[in-house]
Protein backbone atom coordinates (compact mmCIF):
# COMPACT_ATOMS: atom_id res chain seq x y z
CA UNK A 1 0.00 0.00 0.00
CA UNK A 2 1.36 3.30 -0.80
CA UNK A 3 -0.52 6.37 1.51
CA UNK A 4 -1.71 8.93 -0.79
CA UNK A 5 -2.57 12.59 0.30
CA UNK A 6 -3.50 15.64 -1.48
CA UNK A 7 -2.46 19.38 -1.37
CA UNK A 8 -3.83 20.61 1.51
CA UNK A 9 -2.92 17.91 4.11
CA UNK A 10 0.47 19.93 4.86
CA UNK A 11 -1.32 23.08 5.54
CA UNK A 12 -3.30 21.74 8.61
CA UNK A 13 -2.93 22.92 12.01
CA UNK A 14 -4.03 20.45 13.92
CA UNK A 15 -4.73 23.03 16.65
CA UNK A 16 -7.01 24.90 14.06
CA UNK A 17 -9.07 22.26 12.11
CA UNK A 18 -12.14 22.82 10.09
CA UNK A 19 -12.72 26.23 11.77
CA UNK A 20 -15.17 27.52 9.59
CA UNK A 21 -19.37 27.67 10.96
CA UNK A 22 -20.06 23.77 10.36
CA UNK A 23 -24.18 25.03 9.81
CA UNK A 24 -24.66 27.31 7.41
CA UNK A 25 -28.34 27.09 7.13
CA UNK A 26 -28.41 28.32 10.57
CA UNK A 27 -25.53 30.53 11.90
CA UNK A 28 -25.45 32.34 15.43
CA UNK A 29 -22.41 34.72 16.46
CA UNK A 30 -21.91 32.65 19.75
CA UNK A 31 -19.54 30.13 18.29
CA UNK A 32 -16.70 27.68 19.69
CA UNK A 33 -14.86 25.19 17.02
CA UNK A 34 -13.71 22.22 19.66
CA UNK A 35 -11.90 20.92 16.48
CA UNK A 36 -8.12 19.62 16.92
CA UNK A 37 -5.89 17.46 19.91
CA UNK A 38 -7.74 15.42 22.20
CA UNK A 39 -6.53 12.44 24.48
CA UNK A 40 -7.85 9.05 22.98
CA UNK A 41 -7.81 5.55 24.69
CA UNK A 42 -9.06 2.19 22.99
CA UNK A 43 -9.99 -0.55 25.49
CA UNK A 44 -11.82 -3.64 25.57
CA UNK A 45 -13.83 -3.05 28.34
CA UNK A 46 -17.05 -0.76 29.06
CA UNK A 47 -15.23 1.51 31.35
CA UNK A 48 -13.84 5.12 31.51
CA UNK A 49 -10.03 4.61 31.26
CA UNK A 50 -8.02 5.79 33.87
CA UNK A 51 -5.10 6.68 31.50
CA UNK A 52 -4.76 7.61 27.94
CA UNK A 53 -3.16 6.29 24.99
CA UNK A 54 -2.02 9.39 23.25
CA UNK A 55 -3.71 12.11 21.37
CA UNK A 56 -5.95 12.47 18.26
CA UNK A 57 -6.81 15.48 15.67
CA UNK A 58 -10.95 15.65 16.33
CA UNK A 59 -12.16 15.49 13.73
CA UNK A 60 -10.60 13.01 11.82
CA UNK A 61 -11.47 9.26 12.66
CA UNK A 62 -8.83 6.57 14.21
CA UNK A 63 -8.30 4.50 11.12
CA UNK A 64 -6.92 8.19 9.12
CA UNK A 65 -3.95 9.58 8.56
CA UNK A 66 -4.85 12.66 9.94
CA UNK A 67 -5.97 11.27 13.17
CA UNK A 68 -2.55 10.76 14.26
CA UNK A 69 -3.41 7.69 15.46
CA UNK A 70 -3.74 5.22 12.11
CA UNK A 71 -5.80 2.45 14.14
CA UNK A 72 -8.18 0.56 13.11
CA UNK A 73 -11.55 -0.05 16.04
CA UNK A 74 -12.93 -3.05 16.03
CA UNK A 75 -16.59 -3.84 17.00
CA UNK A 76 -16.01 -5.14 20.75
CA UNK A 77 -13.72 -2.57 21.33
CA UNK A 78 -14.10 1.25 23.26
CA UNK A 79 -13.12 4.52 21.64
CA UNK A 80 -12.93 7.68 24.12
CA UNK A 81 -11.84 10.93 23.93
CA UNK A 82 -11.26 13.49 26.51
CA UNK A 83 -10.56 17.30 26.36
CA UNK A 84 -11.15 20.16 28.72
CA UNK A 85 -13.66 22.89 27.87
CA UNK A 86 -12.78 26.38 27.12
CA UNK A 87 -13.01 28.29 30.61
CA UNK A 88 -15.52 30.50 29.51
CA UNK A 89 -17.93 27.48 29.08
CA UNK A 90 -19.49 28.14 32.71
CA UNK A 91 -22.90 28.54 34.12
CA UNK A 92 -25.05 31.37 33.21
CA UNK A 93 -28.40 32.99 34.98
CA UNK A 94 -30.53 32.64 31.85
CA UNK A 95 -28.48 31.16 29.54
CA UNK A 96 -27.62 27.68 27.82
CA UNK A 97 -24.45 26.19 26.70
CA UNK A 98 -25.28 23.52 23.81
CA UNK A 99 -22.80 20.94 22.62
CA UNK A 100 -23.04 20.27 18.78
CA UNK A 101 -21.58 16.76 16.98
CA UNK A 102 -21.62 16.74 13.27
CA UNK A 103 -20.88 13.40 13.20
CA UNK A 104 -19.85 10.12 15.48
CA UNK A 105 -20.12 6.35 13.71
CA UNK A 106 -22.08 4.81 14.98
CA UNK A 107 -22.97 5.32 18.69
CA UNK A 108 -21.92 7.86 21.11
CA UNK A 109 -21.95 8.68 24.81
CA UNK A 110 -21.60 12.14 25.73
CA UNK A 111 -20.10 13.02 29.49
CA UNK A 112 -19.37 16.68 31.15
CA UNK A 113 -17.47 16.52 34.58
CA UNK A 114 -19.11 12.54 34.64
CA UNK A 115 -22.71 13.43 34.16
CA UNK A 116 -24.00 11.55 30.90
CA UNK A 117 -25.88 14.25 29.02
CA UNK A 118 -26.63 12.52 25.72
CA UNK A 119 -26.62 9.12 23.89
CA UNK A 120 -27.32 8.95 20.04
CA UNK A 121 -27.56 6.20 17.59
CA UNK A 122 -26.44 6.71 13.87
CA UNK A 123 -23.20 6.93 12.84
CA UNK A 124 -24.11 9.76 9.96
CA UNK A 125 -26.43 12.80 11.50
CA UNK A 126 -25.50 15.69 13.56
CA UNK A 127 -26.91 15.82 17.24
CA UNK A 128 -27.28 18.11 20.22
CA UNK A 129 -26.60 17.95 24.05
CA UNK A 130 -27.59 21.01 26.50
CA UNK A 131 -24.91 20.52 28.98
CA UNK A 132 -26.05 23.50 31.31
CA UNK A 133 -26.54 21.52 34.34
CA UNK A 134 -23.67 19.91 33.88
CA UNK A 135 -21.02 22.87 33.83
CA UNK A 136 -19.05 23.48 36.66
CA UNK A 137 -17.88 27.30 37.35
CA UNK A 138 -13.62 25.87 37.87
CA UNK A 139 -13.28 24.23 34.64
CA UNK A 140 -15.36 21.19 32.84
CA UNK A 141 -14.03 17.92 31.10
CA UNK A 142 -15.81 16.25 28.04
CA UNK A 143 -15.74 12.93 27.61
CA UNK A 144 -17.12 11.34 24.72
CA UNK A 145 -17.85 7.31 24.08
CA UNK A 146 -17.68 5.70 20.65
CA UNK A 147 -18.39 2.16 19.27
CA UNK A 148 -18.80 1.16 15.99
CA UNK A 149 -19.87 -2.27 14.41
CA UNK A 150 -19.31 -0.73 11.16
CA UNK A 151 -20.58 -3.85 8.61
CA UNK A 152 -20.36 -6.90 11.58
CA UNK A 153 -24.52 -5.57 12.20
CA UNK A 154 -27.18 -4.06 10.84
CA UNK A 155 -26.51 -0.46 11.48
CA UNK A 156 -26.18 2.22 8.40
CA UNK A 157 -22.52 2.02 6.75
CA UNK A 158 -22.78 2.68 3.27
CA UNK A 159 -19.42 1.70 1.72
CA UNK A 160 -17.81 1.01 5.03
CA UNK A 161 -16.08 -2.93 5.39
CA UNK A 162 -14.11 -3.66 7.86
CA UNK A 163 -12.23 -6.22 5.36
CA UNK A 164 -11.78 -3.89 2.28
CA UNK A 165 -11.53 -4.34 -1.10
CA UNK A 166 -12.88 -3.52 -4.42
CA UNK A 167 -16.11 -1.16 -4.27
CA UNK A 168 -15.80 -1.36 -0.87
CA UNK A 169 -13.98 0.59 1.48
CA UNK A 170 -11.94 0.93 4.77
CA UNK A 171 -14.26 1.19 7.91
CA UNK A 172 -13.58 4.34 9.99
CA UNK A 173 -15.09 5.18 13.43
CA UNK A 174 -16.10 7.63 16.05
CA UNK A 175 -16.16 11.24 16.10
CA UNK A 176 -16.37 12.56 12.13
CA UNK A 177 -17.61 15.91 11.91
CA UNK A 178 -17.00 18.77 13.56
CA UNK A 179 -17.84 19.24 17.30
CA UNK A 180 -18.59 22.70 18.44
CA UNK A 181 -20.42 24.17 21.53
CA UNK A 182 -22.55 27.87 21.15
CA UNK A 183 -24.38 30.06 24.17
CA UNK A 184 -27.67 30.83 23.55
CA UNK A 185 -31.15 32.32 25.33
CA UNK A 186 -33.28 30.07 27.97
CA UNK A 187 -35.86 30.06 25.13
CA UNK A 188 -33.62 29.48 21.46
CA UNK A 189 -34.13 28.74 18.40
CA UNK A 190 -33.81 24.91 17.79
CA UNK A 191 -34.27 24.36 13.89
CA UNK A 192 -35.49 26.87 10.37
CA UNK A 193 -36.64 24.76 7.42
CA UNK A 194 -37.11 27.19 3.97
CA UNK A 195 -39.41 25.77 1.10
CA UNK A 196 -39.62 27.77 -2.29
CA UNK A 197 -43.49 28.01 -3.21
CA UNK A 198 -42.21 28.38 -6.56
CA UNK A 199 -45.19 29.32 -8.95
CA UNK A 200 -46.49 31.35 -6.37
CA UNK A 201 -43.64 33.41 -5.98
CA UNK A 202 -43.26 32.92 -2.42
CA UNK A 203 -41.10 31.41 0.21
CA UNK A 204 -42.27 29.61 3.09
CA UNK A 205 -40.36 30.26 6.47
CA UNK A 206 -40.84 27.73 9.83
CA UNK A 207 -39.29 28.37 12.58
CA UNK A 208 -38.67 25.81 15.67
CA UNK A 209 -38.09 26.54 19.19
CA UNK A 210 -38.34 25.26 22.54
CA UNK A 211 -41.70 27.28 23.41
CA UNK A 212 -43.98 29.09 20.96
CA UNK A 213 -43.03 32.78 21.08
CA UNK A 214 -42.89 35.20 18.16
CA UNK A 215 -40.53 35.63 15.45
CA UNK A 216 -39.68 37.91 12.93
CA UNK A 217 -38.16 37.11 9.77
CA UNK A 218 -36.41 39.17 7.13
CA UNK A 219 -35.47 38.40 3.38
CA UNK A 220 -33.25 40.47 1.66
CA UNK A 221 -30.87 40.32 -1.40
CA UNK A 222 -28.81 42.65 -3.54
CA UNK A 223 -31.74 43.25 -6.02
CA UNK A 224 -34.40 43.95 -3.66
CA UNK A 225 -35.41 45.97 -0.53
CA UNK A 226 -35.84 43.57 2.67
CA UNK A 227 -39.10 42.10 3.20
CA UNK A 228 -39.82 41.41 6.76
CA UNK A 229 -42.65 39.23 8.10
CA UNK A 230 -43.83 38.61 11.86
CA UNK A 231 -45.42 35.35 12.91
CA UNK A 232 -44.98 32.77 15.35
CA UNK A 233 -42.41 29.61 15.72
CA UNK A 234 -43.97 26.51 15.05
CA UNK A 235 -45.92 27.83 12.43
CA UNK A 236 -44.91 28.81 9.01
CA UNK A 237 -44.43 32.75 7.86
CA UNK A 238 -45.17 32.79 3.66
CA UNK A 239 -43.04 35.67 2.22
CA UNK A 240 -43.95 37.02 -1.26
CA UNK A 241 -41.12 37.91 -3.18
CA UNK A 242 -41.73 40.53 -6.40
CA UNK A 243 -39.61 39.69 -8.97
CA UNK A 244 -38.11 36.70 -7.46
CA UNK A 245 -34.98 35.56 -9.05
CA UNK A 246 -34.52 31.88 -9.48
CA UNK A 247 -32.03 29.47 -8.94
CA UNK A 248 -30.36 27.33 -11.50
CA UNK A 249 -26.46 25.47 -11.73
CA UNK A 250 -26.17 28.50 -13.89
CA UNK A 251 -27.60 31.29 -11.89
CA UNK A 252 -26.96 29.83 -8.26
CA UNK A 253 -29.21 32.92 -6.83
CA UNK A 254 -29.44 32.78 -2.79
CA UNK A 255 -31.34 34.91 -0.44
CA UNK A 256 -30.18 36.18 2.31
CA UNK A 257 -32.77 35.39 5.73
CA UNK A 258 -31.83 36.93 9.24
CA UNK A 259 -34.77 35.51 12.73
CA UNK A 260 -34.99 37.27 15.70
CA UNK A 261 -36.96 35.38 18.49
CA UNK A 262 -36.48 37.14 21.88
CA UNK A 263 -32.92 37.08 22.34
CA UNK A 264 -31.83 34.67 19.96
CA UNK A 265 -30.76 35.19 16.45
CA UNK A 266 -29.88 33.59 13.76
CA UNK A 267 -28.72 33.70 9.67
CA UNK A 268 -29.71 31.63 7.10
CA UNK A 269 -30.20 31.56 3.16
CA UNK A 270 -32.56 29.94 1.11
CA UNK A 271 -33.47 29.79 -2.94
CA UNK A 272 -36.45 29.86 -5.46
CA UNK A 273 -36.45 26.52 -7.36
CA UNK A 274 -38.70 24.01 -8.84
CA UNK A 275 -37.95 20.41 -9.49
CA UNK A 276 -41.00 17.96 -11.00
CA UNK A 277 -41.50 15.04 -13.99
CA UNK A 278 -43.62 16.20 -16.72
CA UNK A 279 -44.00 15.18 -19.99
CA UNK A 280 -42.85 17.60 -22.75
CA UNK A 281 -44.10 18.35 -26.13
CA UNK A 282 -43.62 15.09 -27.49
CA UNK A 283 -45.51 13.18 -24.39
CA UNK A 284 -42.52 12.26 -23.20
CA UNK A 285 -41.89 12.46 -18.95
CA UNK A 286 -39.00 14.76 -18.00
CA UNK A 287 -37.07 16.18 -15.33
CA UNK A 288 -37.75 19.77 -15.14
CA UNK A 289 -36.14 22.65 -13.30
CA UNK A 290 -38.30 25.73 -12.61
CA UNK A 291 -40.50 24.49 -15.33
CA UNK A 292 -38.57 23.75 -18.07
CA UNK A 293 -36.60 20.51 -19.23
CA UNK A 294 -33.39 20.12 -17.93
CA UNK A 295 -30.97 17.33 -18.39
CA UNK A 296 -29.01 16.36 -15.36
CA UNK A 297 -25.76 15.20 -16.28
CA UNK A 298 -23.59 14.39 -13.30
CA UNK A 299 -21.18 12.12 -11.45
CA UNK A 300 -21.38 9.39 -8.65
CA UNK A 301 -19.49 10.94 -5.71
CA UNK A 302 -18.20 8.21 -2.58
CA UNK A 303 -16.86 11.39 -0.63
CA UNK A 304 -13.55 9.58 1.00
CA UNK A 305 -10.49 11.17 1.08
CA UNK A 306 -7.32 9.13 1.16
CA UNK A 307 -5.92 11.04 4.50
CA UNK A 308 -9.15 11.66 6.11
CA UNK A 309 -11.22 8.83 4.72
CA UNK A 310 -14.59 10.30 5.43
CA UNK A 311 -13.55 13.44 6.62
CA UNK A 312 -12.21 16.26 3.65
CA UNK A 313 -8.73 17.70 5.04
CA UNK A 314 -10.39 21.56 4.76
CA UNK A 315 -12.88 23.63 3.26
CA UNK A 316 -11.05 23.94 -0.01
CA UNK A 317 -10.87 20.70 -0.76
CA UNK A 318 -14.61 20.16 -0.62
CA UNK A 319 -14.80 23.21 -2.95
CA UNK A 320 -12.15 22.12 -5.66
CA UNK A 321 -14.49 18.52 -6.24
CA UNK A 322 -17.65 20.59 -7.21
CA UNK A 323 -16.02 23.64 -8.89
CA UNK A 324 -13.32 20.80 -10.92
CA UNK A 325 -17.08 19.10 -11.99
CA UNK A 326 -18.46 22.12 -12.66
CA UNK A 327 -15.41 23.32 -15.20
CA UNK A 328 -16.38 19.99 -17.02
CA UNK A 329 -19.80 21.07 -17.59
CA UNK A 330 -21.46 18.61 -15.19
CA UNK A 331 -24.20 20.06 -13.66
CA UNK A 332 -25.34 17.45 -11.16
CA UNK A 333 -23.25 15.13 -8.20
CA UNK A 334 -25.24 12.13 -6.63
CA UNK A 335 -23.87 11.73 -3.24
CA UNK A 336 -23.31 7.28 -2.91
CA UNK A 337 -24.60 6.30 0.27
CA UNK A 338 -22.98 8.88 2.54
CA UNK A 339 -24.25 12.09 3.66
CA UNK A 340 -21.44 14.79 4.01
CA UNK A 341 -20.44 17.77 6.37
CA UNK A 342 -23.07 20.51 5.90
CA UNK A 343 -20.37 22.94 4.36
CA UNK A 344 -20.37 20.66 1.49
CA UNK A 345 -23.74 21.24 0.41
CA UNK A 346 -23.27 24.67 1.36
CA UNK A 347 -21.11 25.21 -1.35
CA UNK A 348 -23.41 23.43 -3.47
CA UNK A 349 -25.94 25.59 -3.00
CA UNK A 350 -23.98 29.21 -3.47
CA UNK A 351 -21.65 27.71 -6.54
CA UNK A 352 -24.60 25.91 -8.41
CA UNK A 353 -24.40 22.05 -8.51
CA UNK A 354 -27.44 19.90 -8.59
CA UNK A 355 -27.44 16.91 -5.52
CA UNK A 356 -29.26 13.85 -5.63
CA UNK A 357 -28.78 12.48 -1.87
CA UNK A 358 -28.55 8.59 -1.22
CA UNK A 359 -29.78 7.50 2.20
CA UNK A 360 -27.12 5.25 3.81
CA UNK A 361 -27.18 1.62 3.63
CA UNK A 362 -27.57 -0.98 6.14
CA UNK A 363 -28.38 -4.52 6.81
CA UNK A 364 -26.53 -7.61 7.65
CA UNK A 365 -24.71 -9.38 4.70
CA UNK A 366 -26.20 -9.08 1.46
CA UNK A 367 -25.78 -12.27 -0.44
CA UNK A 368 -24.23 -11.28 -3.36
CA UNK A 369 -25.33 -13.88 -5.83
CA UNK A 370 -28.59 -12.69 -5.11
CA UNK A 371 -28.30 -8.31 -4.61
CA UNK A 372 -25.64 -8.24 -7.36
CA UNK A 373 -25.46 -11.25 -9.98
CA UNK A 374 -28.57 -12.31 -10.57
CA UNK A 375 -30.11 -8.92 -9.78
CA UNK A 376 -28.02 -7.93 -12.92
CA UNK A 377 -29.20 -10.63 -15.10
CA UNK A 378 -32.85 -9.81 -14.66
CA UNK A 379 -32.69 -6.51 -14.98
CA UNK A 380 -31.20 -7.27 -18.77
CA UNK A 381 -34.05 -9.18 -18.95
CA UNK A 382 -36.36 -6.51 -17.60
CA UNK A 383 -37.67 -9.01 -15.22
CA UNK A 384 -38.95 -7.16 -11.82
CA UNK A 385 -37.41 -8.55 -8.59
CA UNK A 386 -39.67 -8.09 -5.40
CA UNK A 387 -38.50 -6.83 -2.52
CA UNK A 388 -39.83 -9.35 -0.19
CA UNK A 389 -37.01 -11.63 0.28
CA UNK A 390 -35.77 -9.83 3.42
CA UNK A 391 -33.19 -12.48 4.15
CA UNK A 392 -31.73 -12.52 0.94
CA UNK A 393 -31.41 -8.36 0.95
CA UNK A 394 -29.80 -8.49 5.14
CA UNK A 395 -33.14 -6.63 6.48
CA UNK A 396 -34.41 -9.48 8.99
CA UNK A 397 -33.76 -7.45 11.46
CA UNK A 398 -37.16 -5.33 12.24
CA UNK A 399 -35.14 -3.00 14.42
CA UNK A 400 -32.73 -2.45 11.77
CA UNK A 401 -35.57 -1.72 9.67
CA UNK A 402 -36.90 0.76 11.87
CA UNK A 403 -33.53 2.30 12.38
CA UNK A 404 -33.62 2.65 8.74
CA UNK A 405 -36.55 4.57 8.27
CA UNK A 406 -36.00 6.70 11.37
CA UNK A 407 -32.54 7.88 9.74
CA UNK A 408 -34.33 8.42 6.62
CA UNK A 409 -36.47 10.75 8.14
CA UNK A 410 -33.47 12.05 10.04
CA UNK A 411 -31.72 12.67 6.89
CA UNK A 412 -34.38 15.02 5.19
CA UNK A 413 -35.07 17.05 7.96
CA UNK A 414 -31.50 17.63 8.10
CA UNK A 415 -30.49 18.54 4.69
CA UNK A 416 -34.26 19.20 3.18
CA UNK A 417 -33.36 23.33 3.12
CA UNK A 418 -30.83 22.93 1.12
CA UNK A 419 -31.58 24.21 -2.53
CA UNK A 420 -28.96 21.83 -4.61
CA UNK A 421 -30.74 18.81 -3.19
CA UNK A 422 -33.22 17.80 -6.03
CA UNK A 423 -33.65 14.19 -5.36
CA UNK A 424 -33.48 11.60 -2.48
CA UNK A 425 -32.45 8.42 -3.43
CA UNK A 426 -34.03 5.69 -1.00
CA UNK A 427 -32.32 2.15 -1.87
CA UNK A 428 -29.18 1.43 -4.32
CA UNK A 429 -28.83 -1.85 -5.78
CA UNK A 430 -30.99 -3.79 -3.44
CA UNK A 431 -28.25 -2.75 -0.77
CA UNK A 432 -30.39 -3.50 3.13
CA UNK A 433 -33.94 -3.24 0.78
CA UNK A 434 -36.97 -3.52 2.28
CA UNK A 435 -40.88 -2.81 1.69
CA UNK A 436 -39.79 -0.01 -1.14
CA UNK A 437 -43.36 1.19 -1.56
CA UNK A 438 -44.02 1.68 1.74
CA UNK A 439 -40.80 3.48 2.74
CA UNK A 440 -41.02 5.93 -0.37
CA UNK A 441 -44.70 6.44 0.93
CA UNK A 442 -43.26 8.04 4.03
CA UNK A 443 -40.22 9.69 2.18
CA UNK A 444 -43.07 11.49 0.01
CA UNK A 445 -45.17 12.34 3.31
CA UNK A 446 -41.93 14.05 4.86
CA UNK A 447 -40.82 15.84 1.37
CA UNK A 448 -43.56 16.28 -1.56
CA UNK A 449 -41.13 19.09 -3.22
CA UNK A 450 -38.64 16.66 -4.47
CA UNK A 451 -38.21 13.72 -6.57
CA UNK A 452 -37.93 9.77 -5.58
CA UNK A 453 -35.63 7.43 -6.53
CA UNK A 454 -36.96 4.30 -4.97
CA UNK A 455 -34.30 1.72 -5.84
CA UNK A 456 -31.53 2.86 -8.08
CA UNK A 457 -29.91 0.13 -10.09
CA UNK A 458 -32.54 -2.92 -9.77
CA UNK A 459 -35.10 -4.51 -7.66
CA UNK A 460 -37.53 -1.74 -9.22
CA UNK A 461 -41.19 -1.69 -7.58
CA UNK A 462 -42.35 0.61 -9.55
CA UNK A 463 -42.59 3.78 -7.48
CA UNK A 464 -40.80 7.06 -7.16
CA UNK A 465 -40.80 9.37 -9.99
CA UNK A 466 -37.92 7.85 -11.86
CA UNK A 467 -36.97 4.87 -13.91
CA UNK A 468 -33.23 4.15 -12.34
CA UNK A 469 -31.29 2.34 -14.35
CA UNK A 470 -27.23 1.07 -13.65
CA UNK A 471 -25.86 0.10 -16.78
CA UNK A 472 -21.87 -1.19 -16.84
CA UNK A 473 -22.30 -4.54 -19.49
CA UNK A 474 -25.08 -4.26 -21.88
CA UNK A 475 -26.46 -1.74 -24.74
CA UNK A 476 -28.75 0.83 -23.62
CA UNK A 477 -32.23 1.34 -25.57
CA UNK A 478 -34.45 3.74 -22.97
CA UNK A 479 -38.56 3.24 -23.39
CA UNK A 480 -40.38 5.94 -22.02
CA UNK A 481 -42.91 5.16 -19.04
CA UNK A 482 -45.39 6.87 -16.84
CA UNK A 483 -41.79 7.97 -14.58
CA UNK A 484 -38.75 9.60 -16.00
CA UNK A 485 -35.61 7.74 -16.97
CA UNK A 486 -32.39 8.04 -15.83
CA UNK A 487 -28.61 6.22 -16.33
CA UNK A 488 -27.67 6.56 -12.58
CA UNK A 489 -24.83 4.30 -12.85
CA UNK A 490 -23.15 3.66 -15.81
CA UNK A 491 -18.98 3.94 -17.59
CA UNK A 492 -16.33 3.11 -14.51
CA UNK A 493 -14.05 3.43 -16.40
CA UNK A 494 -10.17 2.72 -15.02
CA UNK A 495 -6.87 4.22 -15.53
CA UNK A 496 -4.17 3.55 -13.02
CA UNK A 497 -1.12 6.38 -12.82
CA UNK A 498 1.70 5.77 -10.89
CA UNK A 499 2.54 7.42 -7.92
CA UNK A 500 -1.36 8.18 -7.63
CA UNK A 501 -2.88 4.55 -6.65
CA UNK A 502 -2.64 3.30 -3.22
CA UNK A 503 -3.12 -0.61 -4.00
CA UNK A 504 -1.79 -2.69 -6.89
CA UNK A 505 -4.96 -4.41 -6.78
CA UNK A 506 -7.56 -2.66 -9.31
CA UNK A 507 -10.70 -2.82 -9.34
CA UNK A 508 -13.13 -1.01 -12.34
CA UNK A 509 -15.17 -2.21 -15.18
CA UNK A 510 -13.13 -1.52 -18.00
CA UNK A 511 -9.17 -0.86 -17.94
CA UNK A 512 -7.37 1.02 -20.43
CA UNK A 513 -3.45 2.29 -19.75
CA UNK A 514 -3.07 5.87 -20.92
CA UNK A 515 -5.56 9.14 -20.82
CA UNK A 516 -6.23 9.18 -24.52
CA UNK A 517 -7.27 5.73 -24.79
CA UNK A 518 -9.30 6.35 -21.69
CA UNK A 519 -10.76 9.55 -22.87
CA UNK A 520 -11.77 7.41 -26.63
CA UNK A 521 -13.14 5.07 -24.76
CA UNK A 522 -15.32 7.72 -23.05
CA UNK A 523 -16.31 9.46 -25.88
CA UNK A 524 -17.88 6.19 -27.46
CA UNK A 525 -19.46 5.51 -24.42
CA UNK A 526 -21.52 8.62 -24.51
CA UNK A 527 -21.92 8.64 -28.33
CA UNK A 528 -22.97 5.19 -28.43
CA UNK A 529 -25.06 4.74 -25.33
CA UNK A 530 -26.53 8.25 -23.94
CA UNK A 531 -27.17 10.83 -26.82
CA UNK A 532 -29.17 8.18 -28.76
CA UNK A 533 -31.16 7.97 -26.04
CA UNK A 534 -31.98 11.58 -24.88
CA UNK A 535 -34.96 11.81 -27.75
CA UNK A 536 -36.10 8.42 -26.33
CA UNK A 537 -36.65 9.93 -22.92
CA UNK A 538 -33.70 9.61 -20.84
CA UNK A 539 -33.18 12.71 -18.55
CA UNK A 540 -30.36 11.86 -16.18
CA UNK A 541 -26.60 10.74 -16.26
CA UNK A 542 -24.64 9.30 -13.78
CA UNK A 543 -21.30 8.78 -14.89
CA UNK A 544 -19.16 6.34 -11.93
CA UNK A 545 -17.31 8.28 -10.88
CA UNK A 546 -15.87 11.58 -9.56
CA UNK A 547 -12.15 9.97 -7.95
CA UNK A 548 -10.39 7.45 -7.35
CA UNK A 549 -11.23 5.44 -4.24
CA UNK A 550 -8.41 2.95 -2.69
CA UNK A 551 -8.56 -0.41 -5.32
CA UNK A 552 -11.15 1.26 -7.14
CA UNK A 553 -9.67 3.33 -9.71
CA UNK A 554 -12.20 4.60 -12.50
CA UNK A 555 -12.60 8.26 -11.07
CA UNK A 556 -12.63 10.87 -13.76
CA UNK A 557 -9.54 12.49 -10.63
CA UNK A 558 -6.77 10.09 -9.42
CA UNK A 559 -7.97 9.45 -5.41
CA UNK A 560 -5.91 12.82 -3.97
CA UNK A 561 -7.36 14.87 -6.81
CA UNK A 562 -3.75 15.23 -8.30
CA UNK A 563 -4.17 14.28 -11.82
CA UNK A 564 -7.55 14.76 -14.24
CA UNK A 565 -7.19 11.53 -15.67
CA UNK A 566 -9.62 12.37 -18.47
CA UNK A 567 -9.24 15.46 -21.34
CA UNK A 568 -10.47 18.28 -19.84
CA UNK A 569 -11.58 19.91 -23.25
CA UNK A 570 -13.13 16.20 -24.49
CA UNK A 571 -15.57 15.89 -21.30
CA UNK A 572 -17.04 19.79 -21.55
CA UNK A 573 -17.62 19.19 -25.19
CA UNK A 574 -19.56 15.66 -24.80
CA UNK A 575 -21.45 17.16 -21.59
CA UNK A 576 -22.68 20.35 -24.08
CA UNK A 577 -24.11 18.10 -26.27
CA UNK A 578 -26.22 16.49 -23.50
CA UNK A 579 -29.38 18.50 -23.42
CA UNK A 580 -33.11 18.13 -23.54
CA UNK A 581 -33.91 21.13 -25.78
Amino acid sequence: MRQLKTRWSDKIDREHVLEEYPRPLMRRNSYINLNGMWDYAITGENRMPEKYDGAICVPFSPESQLSGVKRQLKPREYLWYRRRLPQHMRPEEGRRWLLNFGAVDQYAEVYVNGTLVKKHLGGYLPFTADITKALCEDGNELVVLARDYSDASYYSRGKQKLKRGGMFYTAQSGIWQTVWAEQVPDNYITGISSTPVYDSGCLRITIEARRSEPVEVTVSSGEMQPVQVGGRSGHPVDIPLKEMHSWSPEDPFLYDIEVTMGEDQIESYAAMRKIEVKKDGHGIPRICLNNRPYFQKGVLDQGYWPEGLYTPPCDDAMIYDIRTMKELGFNMIRKHVKIEPQRWYYHCDRLGMLVWQDMVNGGRPYKGWYVTYMATAMEFFHIRMNDSLLGLLGRKDERGRRQFVEEMRGTIRHLKSHPSIVTWVIFNEGWGQFHAKTVTRIAREMDNTRLLDQASGWFDQGGGDIRSIHDYFFPLKVKPEKRATALTEFGGYSLGVPGHRMYQKVYGYRLYVKKKELTQGYRELIEREVIPNIPRGLSATIYTQLSDVEEEINGILTYDREVLKLQGDVVRELNDRLTCF
